[in-house]
């Protein structure tokens, strides 16, 4: 039996090592190209960067093609991988245990999460190699009663320079992305094609029988027994549309704005970003320093790396986004969500306050980087863990079956949504 998995992301490369390792052709499909962390010294950028030579936020995919940000409001930019790994590679590698909305539809994910952290090895980063200035908002938090937690994270700390580059590739390989569950997936016969973007489905007689991808100028089609979308809450959403299938308006992307400060050598980016974390109703809290912001936000470019500070505050948003065929994205920040960031933001100038870290307190851009739910899963489609108006042959894995944001880490939760499909697919294909 042949499956087409399209995204090697968390949820696309979770199914694909899971099925080649049972037994299925399996071919992987990836829009962009073989990734490569960025390796150059972020200081070749400061000069252009303070006379606002930068540009705007496009700059970034044109000097590191594997990030692509989409501009879906005036105020809100959505980042998103594209290249092996998909967003994993950019990421921090926090593994929390987001769940919001899922248990609400009896879905249960706790042995899938379990089962993935003893897998990839997850941990704390040493509370000793934190900078001081972390450490000192930690106990800030801790003495406001905001019971902040290391982070745990897929990283082997013995390994990491702190280089503080997480999200542009980790050049050390210290931190794990689901290119180590594609390596699986290929050791048991899988075939990856990368530079192969879906255009559509094959649909015949209402069944899926395989996709159409642009290769080159061209067009090729592959036929398969059953097609999983794993291409992320933007991706899946407009391979559907672009097939005349319907996805929801239902898109949450965990909005993200972080507030700087100033301390003189705090260094921040000589650390993992977000080292700990602390969980609120609705978002979390964690020292963090923008890089977008840095590059690319005019109230940041005054102050330089070795002095900048950042806490953001990461909210789980309304799910009130909509994707469109040909891959725009409209997505506003609600007049709610915007209450809920100031309230946040004025607990984290408490934090940094109390640190030591000076003003002026300057807010970063508004960005997403989590995008789902726009295949979201109802409580009655939970059983065969695929929305029942798909038609026969189409599975998603990934983010988009989750139906509510999480304001929360999302690689572990797109990681177990991918294992737990996977799993029901083998159970009803069996040899």
């Amino acid at each position: 039996m042949r499956a087409i998995v399209v995204g090697s992301g968390a949820g696309g490369a979770t199914i694909a090592r899971e099925l080649s390792r049972n037994g299925m052709e399996v071919i992987i499909l990836e829009a962009g190209g073989d990734f490569k962390p960025f390796t150059r010294r972020l200081s070749w950028s400061e000069p252009l960067r303070k006379i606002g030579l930068m540009g705007n936020e496009k700059t970034i995919t044109r000097l590191f093609p594997y990030l692509e940000t989409t501009r879906s409001s005036k105020e809100l930019v959505l980042v998103r991988g594209r290249g092996t790994g998909g967003s994993t590679v950019l990421s921090c590698g926090n593994m929390v245990r987001a769940d919001q909305g899922i248990k609400e539809i009896g879905l249960d994910l706790e042995s899938e999460f379990k089962e993935l952290e003893d897998l990839i090895g997850v941990k704390e980063f040493p509370y000793q190699r934190w900078r001081p200035l972390t450490q000192k908002m930690f106990k800030s938090a801790e003495k406001m009663g905001l019971n902040p937690h290391a982070t745990p994270k897929a990283m082997d700390t013995a390994k990491c320079v702190s280089c503080g580059l997480c999200e542009l590739g980790c050049a050390s390989d210290s931190r794990w992305d689901s290119r180590r569950f594609l390596e699986d997936a290929l050791k048991h016969g899988a075939i990856l094609k990368t530079k192969s973007p879906v255009k559509k489905l094959l649909l015949e007689k209402g069944k899926v029988k395989g996709v159409e991808i642009r290769s080159g100028i061209s067009s090729q089609k592959l036929k398969a027994d059953l097609v999983v979308l794993s291409a992320g809450g933007i991706g899946t959403a407009q391979i559907l549309k672009a097939s005349g299938l319907p996805a929801k308006d239902n898109l949450w992307v965990d909005i993200v704005i972080t507030l700087g400060g100033i301390f003189s050598g705090a260094k921040m980016i000589k650390e993992p970003p977000m080292a700990w974390y602390s969980q609120q109703k609705d978002y979390i809290i964690s020292p963090y320093v923008d890089i977008l912001s840095h590059w690319f936000h005019k109230p940041w470019k005054n102050v330089s790396l070795n002095d900048r500070v950042g806490m953001m505050v990461k909210l789980a948003d309304l799910e009130e986004g909509s994707v469109f065929e040909d891959g725009k994205v409209q997505k506003e920040i609600s007049y709610d969500d915007k209450q809920k960031m100031n309230a946040a933001i004025a607990q984290v100038q408490k934090i940094m306050e109390n640190s030591g870290v000076s003003g002026p307190y300057v807010q970063g851009m508004y960005n997403g980087g989590h995008l789902g739910g726009t295949v979201p899963l109802k409580k009655s489609d939970v059983g065969e863990m695929i929305p029942n108006y798909l038609p026969e042959g189409l599975w998603v894995g990934d983010l988009s079956l989750a139906p509510r944001s999480q304001g929360m880490p999302t690689i572990l939760l797109a990681a177990a949504l991918g294992l737990k499909v996977a799993r029901k697919i083998l159970e009803n294909n069996a040899p």
